[in-house]
């Protein structure tokens, strides 16, 4: 933006941190997570269909206001979480049918949750310590993981010591308990629960005074906004917006050739990081019960029955989120601030990168049964990387590089490409990690690369993440405004901030 900073946008950046900020974090967190032992269909569905919402909701999100489109992500939420428990069908594919009906529009919620919960968080936050808050907000899926760990184990040792582990001479149908059924129905609709609880807190959250301030334009709403908010008196300065308006340079559009050499670069750096990211991220985590099973950490799916499966495997991943995926968002939080959204991106991508290969390239090594535990510990530390790397870091920058006009849209299309990482993973590595002899692949699985050469091809996709990296830029102690150029006019010249024009509030 040319000319002066308004000051309700300098009083956000100056802001102490206080317990709005932290109430703004467990609202806009991304309640839940897929429950495990879904089969890759329900998941490609759910991905496809939050692909489709960060696109939607994220265009919608500049156009109607974050708040608006907020509340229509979170009853999507709610209501499709209730409706896929209870899907209905005369014969087991009809059921089938609905779920992935139920668990698109669910994907479309929760895609939706992605921009507007970034986007909200980065125009609330002060500049100093905006990184750990948009992070911390993303953190709070480590619960969600946690407590959907929990209830699947919970729920499935409620089932399963009334039933036996069938022997291996058994059909694979005698694994199936009549009650399975429900476990799965309440697994799933207990997600929608901690959605609702947050409800009336969003409807009660003003709109972002940066949304108010810079694209409606009513800089005198602004000020009353977040004069409750920060508990001070603002100045509504109508006037330095209408002058802002008119000025030139700052009106272009998403598809225009001042936004390609303004952000262009910036886009495809958070687009393709996102993306490589998620085709890794995703496909260890649909590999999990393949690569648990390949070292003996869990026994061989014939000899359980549903229930002891669904159990051993949540257990297993439950123990691995504990362990390595919530310390690791933790830990960006507590240092995104101090080093940088770039270095923990790039350290994330480099380690990823080592510890796929040291568990691929020596892999027969760490199918022993003495080598187990040093095959497990290796593989936790790529979630920990992942999480204090760029799982946390894609998240958290496109909210503070683009124009307020334009943040919400482009997070969204950050995001989307990361959920086709996503889908490459679902689908590509399900099929490509399945056993390399065909006597050996289960049924309907073609023989794939085996799990081995997969954790190789996903180490290479961590290595390009670090050469994309180098593209996106570092956002670290800059205002929102600052980093999105909205100070520079057309003709590349920058006003620059002058130090009587930025006005600290006491708060």
């Amino acid at each position: 933006m040319a000319g002066e900073q308004l000051n309700v946008l300098n009083a956000l950046d100056a802001a102490k941190t206080q317990w709005y900020h932290f109430t703004a974090i467990v609202i806009a967190a991304k309640p839940g997570s897929l429950p495990p032992n879904v089969s890759a269909s329900v998941n490609g569905v759910a991905l496809c269909g939050t692909l489709a919402g960060q696109l939607f909701f994220g265009w919608l999100g500049d156009k109607l206001g974050r708040k608006k489109v907020y509340g229509m992500t979170l009853m999507i939420m709610v209501i499709a979480a209730i409706a896929s428990g209870l899907s209905f069908g005369d014969k087991p594919k009809a059921v089938m049918a609905t779920l992935c009906f139920f668990r698109f529009w669910l994907g479309f919620g929760i895609g939706g949750d992605y921009p507007l919960s970034a986007t909200i968080m980065s125009e609330y936050a002060n500049k100093k310590t905006r990184g750990a808050f948009i992070a911390a907000v993303f953190a709070m899926q480590g619960f969600g993981i946690l407590t959907g760990g929990m209830v699947a184990i919970i729920v499935s040792a409620a089932f399963k010591a009334e039933y036996p582990a069938p022997s291996y001479q058994d059909n694979a149908l005698a694994s199936t308990v009549p009650e399975a059924d429900y476990a799965w129905r309440v697994i799933l609709m207990f997600g929608a629960l901690p959605a609702a609880l947050t409800y009336y807190w969003r409807m009660k959250m003003p709109e972002t005074a940066r949304y108010t301030a810079l694209v409606a334009k009513n800089t005198k709403q602004a000020a009353a906004d977040m004069s409750k908010v920060l508990q001070v008196e603002l100045e509504a300065e109508q006037e330095k917006i209408e002058k802002v308006s008119q000025e030139k340079g700052n009106g272009f559009g998403l598809f225009t050739k001042e936004f390609l050499k303004r952000h262009g670069l910036h886009l495809l750096g958070t687009t393709s990081t996102w993306f490589l990211l998620d085709i890794a991220f995703y496909s260890q985590n649909l590999f999990q019960k393949d690569i648990f099973s390949a070292v003996g950490w869990i026994p061989p799916a014939e000899t359980m029955n549903a229930m002891e499966e669904v159990y051993r495997i949540a257990r297993a991943q439950t123990l691995i989120a504990l362990c390595s995926t919530v310390p690791g968002y933790w830990f960006t939080v507590f240092f995104i601030d101090k080093i940088g959204r770039f270095a923990i991106q790039l350290m994330g991508f480099f380690f990823m990168t080592v510890f796929m290969f040291a568990l691929a390239i020596p892999y027969t090594h760490w199918t022993h049964r003495d080598n187990r535990i040093g095959f497990v510990i290796l593989y936790s530390l790529t979630f920990f990387f992942s999480n204090f790397g760029p799982n946390a870091t894609t998240f958290v920058v496109p909210a503070e590089i683009f124009p307020a006009r334009l943040r919400s849209t482009c997070h969204g299309i950050s995001a989307a490409a990361g959920k086709a990482g996503a889908i490459v993973g679902a689908f590509g590595f399900l099929y490509a990690a399945q056993p390399t002899d065909p006597k050996k692949t289960d049924a309907g699985y073609p023989p794939g690369i085996g799990v081995r050469n997969s954790l190789i091809v996903l180490g290479c996709v961590n290595f390009l993440g670090m050469l994309f990296t180098l593209l996106v830029p570092e956002s670290k102690g800059k205002s929102l405004e600052e980093m999105s150029k909205e100070n520079e006019e057309e003709d590349g010249n920058v006003t620059e901030f002058r130090a009587n024009d930025i006005r600290t509030v006491p708060v």
